[in-house]
């Protein structure tokens, strides 16, 4: 009797976890429907997250661009961006109930194979209020060419995406007032400049995502220079490694197919011009600090100084922690102004870091041995008025260009992914020297905003190679290491 009890209560407790299965098999099914059919909804949503993109949709700045390789995901986060804007999810930002902007392409064709394709591809048919076509049928829009899409915005209000390409001519981009504009791909000129126009009146966004095949264009003067300091300008490098969703099989397929100038620009989405840059090593991403920090006083080291009264006149801070790595924590960058002129600044950047000086106040420096020479207008070197204004510059510096060159590419990479010099982002001048120092013929460099770069140099000739440092590292500079690390918003060891 007792036996036949216990054999009904396994019957029902496998039915009951068979019906149990069933249901959570239902409910899979379910949510995989509703995703293939909201796709937006998905985005970014599951395991795999792509960190680039999420950092593109949170920025502020109204005239923002993705640099990014091919298949890297650039397209992708700007046709999702258009849509939650239209739509009126964006969530990073204010939405509102209608808005009006623009998709350009560089032509029609374009338009319909990438950008196109993209906004129907997260776009739900339930979503559409209206298609105008340019070309073909609005029951097969995917065939065709749009020429603009009406979109239910989730307000009651109904939002516009026009569409437009380049080859079209300016005169296709003249008279509307705009909430943004979104170019795939890089614009002429005068097409970029009108759409800025376009949406001035309602204090509208530029985005733009591209790979920079055309190289140093006035995209990289206006963008990722930002020649102008337009505070509104921000860029992001977007790599294949960036991309969760692209396999690691296919990335090593792609890059045996490539050669290494090929692969700055299709995987990294980096400008490349002539012999190219002298410190490819570069990058914004590691080598500039994201979060400034108060340097402990123990790390302050030397300032160093190139020259310059007509002629920049370039001089950063530098300090070194316990680990040996070199942090540019200031600077003070400019032309036309006397000796006098540039100490005082000196000292008044000093006494903000609170930084070192001797027993009678004060301060110690490198300097260029040009400093030395004397001019017809002065009986006195620089160097001599530097020091008669308490600033006790050194003019003993290796100046040798293609060693230092070589000593600076070596706290550059390591390997590690790291490197050994960080630079505060206060530094413009030498980020932005970084950007655009190139080689010119033979083993030089072009002889055109260096200065801060000649004084790097100077700097890092009188520290050691990264690789002759001790590798013992004792359990309190270890602790302090993970300190730092934390403070500058990186990983732990």
């Amino acid at each position: 009797m007792l036996q036949g009890r216990k054999n009904t209560y396994f019957v029902i407790k496998a039915m009951e976890r068979e019906e149990i299965l069933k249901r959570i098999a239902e409910i899979n099914g379910e949510l995989k429907k509703r995703k293939s059919e909201n796709l937006l909804a998905a985005y970014n949503s599951g395991r795999k997250k792509h960190k680039k993109q999420i950092i593109f949709h949170k920025c502020k700045k109204r005239n923002r661009w993705v640099f990014g390789g091919n298949r890297s995901g650039k397209t992708e986060c700007g046709a999702v961006e258009c849509l939650w804007i239209l739509r009126g999810v964006h969530p990073y930002r204010k939405n509102r109930k209608n808005s009006f902007g623009w998709s350009v392409s560089l032509s029609r064709q374009v338009q319909r194979d990438v950008a196109q394709a993209k906004i129907l591809r997260y776009l739900p048919r339930s979503w559409i209020a209206g298609i105008i076509m340019a070309e073909g049928r609005k029951d097969c829009p995917a065939d065709g060419i749009i020429d603009q899409i009406k979109i239910k915005n989730v307000y009651g209000g109904i939002s516009t995406l026009g569409f437009r390409s380049c080859d079209q001519g300016r005169e296709k981009f003249q008279g509307s007032s705009l909430d943004f504009v979104w170019f795939d791909e890089e614009p002429p000129r005068d097409i970029y400049e009108e759409c800025v126009l376009r949406v001035m009146d309602r204090r509208g966004d530029i985005f733009g995502t591209m790979t920079p095949l055309k190289g140093k264009t006035f995209i990289y003067n206006e963008i990722f220079m930002n020649t102008k300091r337009n505070p509104e300008v921000w860029h992001e490098f977007m790599s294949w490694r960036d991309n969760p969703y692209l396999p690691k099989s296919e990335i090593k397929l792609l890059e045996s197919a490539l050669d290494q100038s090929a692969l700055d620009v299709r995987r990294d989405g980096k400008f490349t011009e002539g012999a190219g840059l002298v410190y490819p090593e570069f990058d914004e991403n590691v080598h500039v600090i994201k979060k400034p920090f108060e340097p402990p006083a123990e790390w302050q080291d030397i300032i160093s100084i190139d020259p310059g009264l007509n002629n920049p006149l370039s001089a950063h801070w530098y300090c070194v922690d316990w680990d040996g790595n070199v942090y540019v924590v200031a600077e003070w960058f400019a032309s036309g102004k006397n000796v006098e002129e540039h100490a005082e600044a000196i000292k008044r950047i000093s006494r903000r870091l609170g930084w070192k000086t001797d027993s009678r106040g004060r301060i110690t420096a490198l300097i260029d041995s040009a400093a030395n020479q004397r001019t017809l207008s002065c009986n006195k070197s620089v160097a001599e008025l530097f020091r008669e204004k308490d600033i006790l510059v050194n003019t003993n510096v290796n100046k040798d260009i293609f060693a230092g060159i070589s000593r600076v590419k070596t706290f550059l990479r390591q390997g590690n992914g790291e490197g050994n010099l960080y630079i505060f982002p206060e530094c413009i001048n030498m980020i932005d020297e970084f950007r655009r120092y190139f080689w010119a013929s033979g083993d030089m460099p072009v002889k055109k905003d260096d200065h801060c770069l000649d004084e790097l140099r100077y700097y890092i000739m009188t520290r050691p190679r990264p690789t002759e440092r001790s590798q013992i590292i004792s359990p309190v500079a270890l602790d302090k290491r993970r300190r730092m690390r934390k403070q500058k918003g990186g990983v732990s060891d």
